[in-house]
């Protein structure tokens, strides 16, 4: 008998990304389309991206939520260093090396720390 997952969690850890494209809301908001496309989802209307937490210089930076058909594709990204963290969970599976190529062609980390889960009840 084949076990089937119900969810497939990706979590990518960013380590200094390029500054200028983690800052830019509009850069988030088309990595976003070309991840969902390349990942092959399907996006449920457009990417959320708001600027949060401008009170406190070490955590001020874009949010973005993304919902898709199987679930969503959420991220944090900091101005101050370039770090960001990225959460693509979907209970249809997808290409985790895809995924990461896209982060790097989009923001260009010096490290992508890489942790996957499959979830079920």
């Amino acid at each position: 008998m084949k076990y089937e997952y119900w969810g497939h969690h990706l979590m990518l850890d960013c380590r200094s990304g390029d500054i200028a494209r983690v800052k830019d809301g509009e850069n988030i908001k088309q990595f976003a389309k070309d991840l969902v496309n390349k990942i092959e989802m399907t996006a449920f209307g457009d990417p959320i991206v708001e600027h949060f937490a401008t009170h406190n210089p070490e955590a001020a930076g874009y949010s973005l939520l993304q919902l898709i058909e199987t679930s969503n594709i959420a991220g944090h990204f900091v101005d101050k260093n370039g770090d960001f963290y990225l959460d693509i969970f979907s209970c249809k599976e997808f290409d985790i090396e895809v995924a990461k190529k896209v982060v790097e062609h989009w923001f260009n980390p010096e490290n992508i720390k890489v942790s996957y889960f499959t979830r079920q009840a």
